[in-house]
């Protein structure tokens, strides 16, 4: 089923007998589709305004991710929040569509510092589990009352409404970025490291260890500030950097940003994210390759089919995400604390009384 309408849509779940799988682009297929009649969203495309005076976008939750990226890039304006694209390392196809994005709540490195797409999102439309049309938040800042059901959307995958239209504000471009690559350093090492430079008046707006154990630390703005701060920054962090800028500095991030050192490689992927002062325990539990972004708060594992991480970690003041791992029965999503999930749980009851959307894919 591919609804062309919101009303359309909302027709769909509303006469919906059983479960409904829900689908924008298929590009974050983390978990084994469960049973039910496909709805797909890429037929509710479209940006429906877009006021780049007022840096605010509103578009279909079908829309291609890259056509409203296109659409910015001639105003020189981007999402804040640097969504991440999962084709790479899941393998999938297709093209990522906003409403995939929101439901994911899909944010790259910069959210260290602008926030995770849910804090870029400012107005949601979307059909419940009783076909009932629900809208929240406008198009412009500070115009949500009552409950934030905006908040409340993003990174919920599906579970408690179809998204029909997505409203975010929106940042310029900045005129050039560089980023500092540093040795070799160990996680304890990275993380004084990293919380040092994002510490500094220097603006770094991106700090990770890769793979290889080289910090990477990110500055963006206009050209005579970047190359005063890269510099100031590299005498108060002490040590020897690299500096990487332009178009390379770039293909670094989405390197980062989209995991891509784990894609093609075997073995299933995990995503923790902890507080960064926990990372470096964590990470010395992990006897596998991994990645560290946000600072040291979100870490990514290669770890052998079918671990469970989650076993091997013990109790986490966090949460891990197994995102890659086909043919074991461990739950995708962390298991939540019982008065969260009650929480959850009351949340499912309201807005999909009948269980049809998604149903299992989150507790």
């Amino acid at each position: 089923m591919r609804p062309a309408s919101e009303a359309e849509l909302s027709e769909i779940v509303r006469a919906a007998s059983g479960p409904l799988r829900i689908r924008g682009g298929g590009t974050r297929s983390m978990a084994a589709a469960g049973a039910g009649a496909l709805l797909e969203t890429g037929g509710l495309a479209g940006i429906s305004l877009y006021e780049p005076g007022a840096l605010t976008l509103v578009a279909g939750a079908g829309t291609p991710l890259a056509e409203v990226e296109a659409a910015l890039a001639t105003e020189n304006q981007r999402l804040p929040f640097e969504p991440m694209d999962m084709r790479a390392l899941l393998g999938t196809k297709g093209a990522p569509t906003m409403g995939g994005m929101v439901a994911a709540n899909a944010s790259g490195p910069r959210r260290v510092i602008v926030g995770a797409c849910r804090d870029s999102l400012i107005g949601v439309r979307f059909v419940d589990g009783t076909g009932r049309v629900v809208k929240n938040g406008g198009r412009v800042m500070k115009n949500v009352t009552g409950y934030d059901l905006v908040k409340l959307m993003a990174g919920s995958w599906g579970t408690l409404g179809v998204l029909s239209e997505c409203s975010f504000k929106l940042l310029p471009v900045p005129e050039v970025q560089a980023t500092l690559v540093g040795a070799e350093m160990t996680p304890e090492d990275a993380v004084a490291c990293m919380s040092e430079a994002l510490g500094t008046p220097f603006e770094v707006n991106a700090a990770a260890r890769d793979t290889g154990g080289r910090v990477c630390l990110r500055i963006e703005g206009f050209s005579e500030q970047v190359a005063y701060r890269k510099t100031a920054l590299a005498e108060a962090l002490g040590g020897e950097w690299q500096v990487v800028e332009g178009d390379a500095s770039a293909a670094l991030w989405q390197d980062i940003r989209d995991v891509t050192a784990f894609a093609n490689r075997p073995g299933d992927v995990w995503r923790v994210s902890v507080r960064p002062s926990d990372a470096p325990a964590l990470v010395a539990k992990i006897d596998a390759p991994v990645q560290m972004d946000w600072g040291g708060g979100l870490i990514w594992a290669l770890v052998p089919d079918g671990t469970d991480l989650r076993a091997q970690l013990g109790p986490i003041k966090g949460h891990a995400t197994r995102v890659r791992g086909a043919g074991t029965d461990l739950p995708v999503f962390h298991p939540e604390p019982a008065p969260v999930a009650a929480i959850a749980q009351g949340l499912r009851a309201k807005f999909d009384p009948r269980g049809v959307l998604n149903p299992g894919l989150m507790g």
